[in-house]
């Protein structure tokens, strides 16, 4: 029997299994056009990575009702396939700016065919992104079709109807 790591990972053994595993999971091939010379197609900077980054090849600064925005382009349009979506999520180095991604997590529907173009809200005077970095990451998930029914009582819970707060957090 293989032991475990003393930090509590997985191992050798595990991961081998996590990588034939990830090798075996099926390619869902994505149309992706490039809409500006310096556009890149993403891809995965390692094994196991469940999502790519994008990289911005254009940057807008727009000022609306007080706050500071900046837009990065990526350059990219997705052929995203019925019953996907594509999802965008910053990336950690997020951190190190002043940067927050306004519509966070983003959902792109398979009907959307222009650019993906990601907007920021930008605490002034503080660290942004530049044209060239990897701005956010992506991913294309299968959703399912949902049909609502509706009912008198949808049933109980150890939760119930208690909300914001209620678990102690």
């Amino acid at each position: 029997m293989a032991r475990r790591k003393s930090n509590g990972g997985p191992t050798a053994e595990e991961l081998d299994n996590y990588r034939k595993l990830a090798a075996a999971q099926p390619k869902i091939k994505i149309k992706i056009k490039k809409l500006h010379a310096n556009s890149v197609i993403p891809t995965y900077s390692h094994n196991g990575d469940a999502c790519m980054d994008v990289t911005a090849v254009s940057a807008r600064v727009v000022e609306e009702s007080g706050y500071g925005y900046i837009e990065y382009g990526t350059g990219l349009s997705f052929g995203i396939p019925d019953g996907y979506v594509l999802e965008v999520v910053p990336r950690s180095s997020i951190s190190n700016t002043g940067l927050i991604l306004v519509n966070s997590p983003c959902q792109i529907d398979s009907g959307f065919k222009g650019e993906v173009v990601l907007r920021f809200k930008w605490v002034k005077d503080s660290n942004m992104y530049n044209i060239g970095d990897r701005v956010a990451q992506i991913r294309i998930v299968p959703y399912p079709k949902i049909e609502f029914i509706e009912v008198d009582d949808v049933g109980d819970s150890e939760r119930g109807i208690n909300g914001l707060g209620s678990t102690g957090q």
